[in-house]
């Protein structure tokens, strides 16, 4: 292991996508230089594998770990894999609960689990879900009987403001929650986050606190950027929501601006 190594954490959607879905040549290119320079990246992302494996190939990225599902699926690189990869960690839920005190808040709301297998199991189809593999239209009902890595929420009828009041009414003390995209609820499992799966892979890999880096946007990269900052570097991405600047120690410019390349660049030895 080379003393200089650094993990590399990489959130994928409004830090290395813009919000069109797109990966500009020069990230690409960021990424492969730091990967040549010897250090460890790797994607940390709230998307299940099935979503993840793309964003992989397009970043030309051969990881040991990928950390999904905000936190509760960590896959290891495994060859005689069908994918490449698989499940090295995963914690799941009764998501029961957390959807029965959802619902009456969010009555015209759309409602997903995602279970351990990277299905997703939905009332309405999501943005972006119909293509998923694995993806099954079920009643509100069937969901309360599966364990799920995440639940995930969407309520056209709010704006984030309102979305955020009524999840606080909520009283939700059972799970972590994270506010992804506008009126969207991430639910994970009690303690679980994108942090805890990147310490777990941390403490696999052996690598010291101090060489820690992080980007993202979304408020659940909030724990994640918080967890590098501490003894590394914790990069939030410009456009972010104020109480994710909060917790980072670094700003870069948004994804519109490709505003990931800079950061990547100054790492050691790139």
């Amino acid at each position: 292991m080379s003393v200089d190594r650094w993990l590399v954490a990489l959130d994928i959607d409004g830090t290395l996508l813009t919000h069109r879905g797109e990966i500009a040549p020069e990230i690409v290119d960021a990424v492969a230089r730091v990967q040549a320079a010897g250090h460890e990246v790797m994607l940390a992302t709230g998307r299940a594998m099935s979503e993840t494996v793309e964003v992989i190939a397009e970043l030309k990225l051969n990881p040991e770990y990928i950390v999904c599902s905000n936190g509760a699926v960590v896959w290891k690189r495994d060859a005689t894999s069908r994918i490449g990869y698989r499940e090295e960690y995963v914690e799941t839920f009764d998501p029961s609960a957390a959807l029965r005190t959802i619902r009456p808040f969010l009555p015209e709301g759309k409602f997903a689990i995602e279970d351990a297998d990277g299905d997703y199991y939905f009332t309405e189809p999501f943005p972006g879900m119909q293509s998923l593999y694995g993806s099954h239209k079920v009643p509100f009902e069937e969901l309360l009987n599966r364990q799920a890595t995440r639940v995930v929420v969407v309520s056209s009828a709010h704006d984030t403001d309102d979305f955020l009041s009524a999840v606080e009414e909520m009283g939700l003390h059972r799970v972590t929650y994270a506010i992804g995209l506008t009126a969207w609820l991430d639910i994970a499992p009690e303690g679980v986050n994108k942090a805890t799966g990147l310490e777990r892979v941390r403490e696999h890999l052996e690598i010291p606190r101090s060489r820690l880096f992080a980007i993202g946007d979304g408020r659940n990269d909030i724990d994640m950027l918080e967890w590098a900052a501490a003894h590394g570097r914790g990069v939030a991405m410009g456009d972010a929501p104020e109480e994710v600047l909060a917790v980072a120690n670094e700003v870069t410019g948004p994804a519109s601006e490709l505003g990931a390349v800079a950061p990547l660049l100054a790492l050691p030895g790139v």
